[in-house]
């Protein structure tokens, strides 16, 4: 807005523009599975467990006991790790939208007044009208049909109808309608119509719209009002809100996000959102500071991609803004004050709860959870459900993850095994990440879990049997898991206590610390048979607990991508390197530009060097790999060259009993 100057200077007017991020989202998990709320089919960034519970829930009812959705267990044991950046996914079955609010009144009032007028006064309804119109229909005592248009004047205890608008009625006004209006023949005169308002009767507008950000019906919480201030469907999952501190001196109020299990004693407020403004050219505008974007999911040919509608991000972690039904354009004229026609736009005091949501994926009946996964049910759902998520995630452009995992696919069950293909072939087309996957369900013999492993040949995927059983942090319940739920918590604990390229396995770093026992104690031939099918094994130490003692991929033939370190020491320096040479698109091929890359990546492949990630490495981009055809082709070609650090998994200790008095050198 411009400022008036009076004085010679300069004056910096700083003009706020919709926030739009277009980055691609960088974190070390991500896990598709699904959810008790949160938003369908949206990759959505959660940085602790907290976060997680609070946008996707925990623990919900199905069939008359408590379960945990294995994408929860999997997302505490993954901050439990140490673990900073999760990126989750929910999947659903069928149709979802989220919940609106309820209305939020305005002083602008409105309705229409319906009723059969044989006698001159009688019971009235009010329903919705035009705003400040009241209408009266129906047939007269003559038989005559009257329809008119009775229009009430501003304030209290009016009794007229000459105005072209009314605000400010209440509870108990007495609204007089002289006989004469209402249509009876010429000359008639009978009784006065009274309408006595009562709370139903006077609807006020609607000032504006929020939407939940989570979808399905557990969003849902209009319900009767309690006399201690709850609300009867509030619960844990779902939200009320709360208008407080309106001003119409200045066109500003404030906002409340609250839980829908509250009461007016106890308030649990999520968010508090002050000073909002209906103004759309004020810097503290309600679409502005809330935001008002909509994500969703578009498919193109087999690509699938996410559609952003909406100016302003969403700040808040619970709603949006879906429509502004009475802006208030330049409030305040130039002296200051409010404009008359707009301070009845402002939203009075007020509070409301969240309605029309649709959609639930927790059947009625118990659903196959834990150990009770199949082919035809999985958590409720079918595998199938799973695959617009898994093609979505499969754009390296807009997500970035260091790895992945769909607790709840099976890859032996015949109708899991189609998702989890795709999801190992995405991964290798991306090449930057690495896949975990189950194998077999819950008490499978041995056979089969190799048998599975053998029919997978990818360095971008890796397996580890059997299930473990672990304590679900939310219900108490010792449940059974597969091992890709505790995985996760594995490799963040790896990353956190030393680099990605060492070995997510052993007593170190492959201990399962929640776990509380294995399927199944595996001997040594256990071991060795799982190993040669390139599964590793959980196994069960007397001393150190639930270990993970392997770390091949799925890789068949023996290379050095066969072992998980060495694939996520590659996806780690092309990552980082591919950084450093997207700079250098549509720069001069000169030398200045082959050194300025050189410079900034030789030094990065030292530091990885002393870190134990290389025993060596060159680089070379030169005049020898940049020829003149090279680079009348628009091209700039680099060759890099490594040894990776290889790990130590098969230690041979050799003791030599000496005789007596004899010397050691």
């Amino acid at each position: 807005m411009a400022q008036n100057q009076f004085s010679p200077g300069v004056v910096a007017i700083e003009n706020e523009q919709p926030i739009i991020n277009n980055q691609p989202v960088q974190v070390g998990a991500a896990i598709i599975g699904p959810t008790v709320k949160g938003p369908v089919e949206i990759p959505t960034v959660v940085t602790t467990y907290s976060e997680y519970t609070s946008k996707f829930g925990d623990v919900f009812i199905s069939g008359s006991q408590t379960y945990s959705y294995l994408t929860s267990i999997s997302a505490y044991n993954y901050f439990a790790g140490g673990g900073t950046t999760l990126l989750v996914t929910r999947v659903t079955s069928g149709s979802f939208t989220p919940a609106s609010s309820s209305n939020i009144p305005n002083s602008l009032e409105s309705g229409v007044i319906s009723t059969d007028l044989n006698a001159l006064s009688g019971s009235l309804t009010l329903v919705t009208g035009s705003a400040g119109t009241y209408t009266i229909s129906g047939s007269g005592g003559a038989g005559t049909l009257f329809t008119g248009s009775i229009t009430l004047t501003s304030g209290t205890g009016v009794s007229a109808i000459t105005a072209t608008s009314g605000i400010g009625y209440l509870i108990g006004d007495v609204i007089t309608i002289p006989s004469q209006s209402l249509g009876y023949g010429a000359g008639t005169v009978g009784t006065n119509m009274l309408i006595t308002l009562t709370a139903d009767d006077i609807v006020n507008q609607n000032a504006f719209t929020l939407e939940t950000l989570s979808e399905g019906i557990i969003m849902n919480s209009t319900s009767t009002l309690n006399s201690d201030g709850s609300l009867a469907s509030g619960s844990v999952d779902n939200l009320r809100y709360q208008i407080f501190s309106p001003d119409t001196d200045t066109g500003t109020f404030s906002l409340l996000i609250r839980k829908g299990d509250d009461d007016t004693a106890n308030p649990v407020v999520l968010e508090t959102w002050n000073d909002l403004s209906l103004d759309p050219i004020s810097s503290n505008y309600i679409e502005k500071v809330i935001g008002n974007q909509v994500e969703s999911v578009i498919q193109d040919g087999s690509d699938y991609y996410l559609d952003m509608t909406g100016n302003y991000s969403n700040q808040s972690n619970y709603v949006r803004v879906k429509q502004v039904n009475y802006k208030t354009p330049n409030y305040l004229d130039n002296a200051g004050d409010p404009k008359p026609e707009y301070t009845s736009s402002i939203p009075i005091t007020s509070s409301g709860t969240f309605g029309g949501a649709e959609g639930s994926n927790i059947p009625n009946g118990v659903g196959n959870y834990y150990e009770n996964i199949d082919d035809i049910n999985t958590q409720g759902l079918i595998p199938s459900d799973y695959d617009q998520s898994i093609s979505l995630l499969a754009n390296t452009d807009e997500f970035k993850y260091q790895y992945i995992s769909t607790p709840g696919l099976i890859k032996k069950l015949s109708t899991h095994s189609s998702a989890l293909s795709t999801l190992v072939s995405n991964c290798q087309q991306r090449g930057d990440t690495m896949a975990i996957i189950d194998l077999v369900a819950y008490q499978s013999p041995l056979i089969p879990v190799t048998s599975t492993a053998k029919s997978i040949d990818s360095s971008y995927a890796a397996a580890y049997w059997p299930w473990i059983l672990t304590l679900d942090p939310s219900t108490g319940q010792q449940i059974w898991v597969p091992a890709s739920t505790m995985m996760p918590g594995v490799y963040a604990y790896n990353d956190a206590s030393a680099e990605v390229w060492s070995a997510p396995a052993g007593t170190l770093r492959g201990l399962i610390s929640n776990a509380i026992r294995a399927e199944r104690k595996l001997t040594k031939n256990n071991r060795d048979d799982l190993y040669k099918a390139n599964v590793n094994p959980i196994t069960t130490s007397p001393n150190s607990g639930i270990v993970v003692f392997g770390q091949k991929t799925l890789k068949k033939k023996l290379s050095a991508t066969d072992r998980v370190g060495v694939r996520r020491l590659l996806i780690e320096l092309k990552t980082q390197i591919s950084n450093v040479a997207e700079n250098l698109v549509f720069e001069q091929n000169t030398i200045a530009t082959r050194n300025d890359f050189l410079s900034q990546v030789n030094p990065y492949l030292s530091s990885v060097q002393q870190r134990q990630g290389l025993t060596d490495y060159q680089v070379i981009m030169d005049d020898s790999n940049n020829t003149p055809n090279v680079i009348d082709n628009n091209q700039l070609i680099g060759a890099i060259y490594i040894q990776p650090t290889r790990t130590a998994e098969f230690i041979s200790l050799s003791f030599n009993i000496t005789p007596t008095g004899a010397t050691f050198t």
